[in-house]
């Protein structure tokens, strides 16, 4: 039990030092590669830039009151638990960014839009990746399509991007066309880095073996590769003989030395490989255990 609590307070810690560490990497990419070189954006920093190109107002400053704005609207409509998961990154964030601006204050990296596209599209891919993956909200425009989804039905996916766009085109109507242009070529880039983040580590390597020594493959994985193996029960859909298929996962690296494997006891096996997006469990995102059983043990 308190190895178990050890366990659950080193994660927590890990967990909100990602966040940080999300969020301090978010406002550092606005000031070094967004704000200097005009880029548009979506979400509730799209909106903080189109006020600050209107009135010169404090970027981190008006981000801080859209955020807390839309911290209240969610805590009214979706409860106090999604009102905690988007607590750290409605601070965070725009307090990060005020630090950056007197730290660095006008500084310029660099002038090359490209590059400044293709750096800014990186680091908010990355930065929000790490803030989901570490299992809280990044809050903001977020909330807008949930709040308009638990009252009225309307579609997530569909809100979050007519709100996306309208804070596009506000910001598009005073932008020159190559900023606009290079700004979607930012959502993009982040979007694709966002995604990869997410499952980065979780993806994994379905294989299906389907033998007539499945036994002896079954052996071979359990002492060779270390890997669980489930047994399922099929029948030959011309012969209707009944067979067995092998079901096991495994890392991406740990492919061709399955395969190898299974072709040198059985070169007329039948393999699928699928590669899965995430895999959870025994062996993966928990530790093995071992079960002896006659004198063997196998990973559970």
């Amino acid at each position: 039990m308190a190895s178990e609590t050890a366990n659950s307070r080193t994660a927590a810690l890990f967990s909100a030092l990602v966040i940080l560490l999300g969020n301090i990497l978010f406002s550092l990419t606005l000031k070094l590669f967004v704000m200097p070189s005009g880029l548009i954006m979506g979400g509730a920093t799209g909106i903080a830039l189109a006020i600050n190109r209107f009135v010169g107002l404090s970027v981190s400053a008006l981000l801080l009151f859209i955020n807390i704005a839309l911290l209240l609207l969610g805590l009214a409509v979706l409860g106090r638990k999604f009102a905690l998961s988007t607590l750290a990154s409605t601070f965070l964030s725009p307090l990060a960014l005020e630090l950056w601006e007197r730290l660095l204050g006008d500084y310029v990296l660099t002038d090359d839009l490209l590059l400044c596209t293709v750096f800014a599209g990186i680091g908010i891919g990355v930065s929000l990746g790490m803030v989901i993956r570490a299992g809280a909200s990044t809050g903001g425009m977020d909330i807008p399509p949930l709040v308009l989804n638990k009252l009225f039905r309307l579609p997530v996916s569909g809100t979050m991007f007519f709100f996306d766009l309208l804070i596009l085109l506000a910001q598009a109507l005073f932008t020159p066309a190559d900023q606009i242009l290079y700004g979607i070529l930012v959502v993009i880039v982040s979007d694709v880095l966002l995604d990869k983040v997410i499952l980065v580590g979780t993806t994994r390597t379905e294989v299906k073996i389907i033998s007539a020594r499945a036994d002896e493959i079954n052996a071979a994985i359990l002492s060779q590769i270390d890997r669980g193996v489930t047994i399922l029960h099929g029948e030959g859909g011309y012969l209707r003989q009944p067979t067995q298929m092998l079901l096991c996962v495994i890392s991406n690296r740990e492919l061709p030395r399955l395969e190898k494997l299974i072709h040198s006891i059985d070169p007329a096996s039948f393999v699928i490989v699928e590669h899965v997006s995430e895999v959870s469990g025994r062996g993966f995102s928990l530790s093995k255990q071992y079960h002896g059983r006659g004198g063997t043990s196998a990973p559970l």
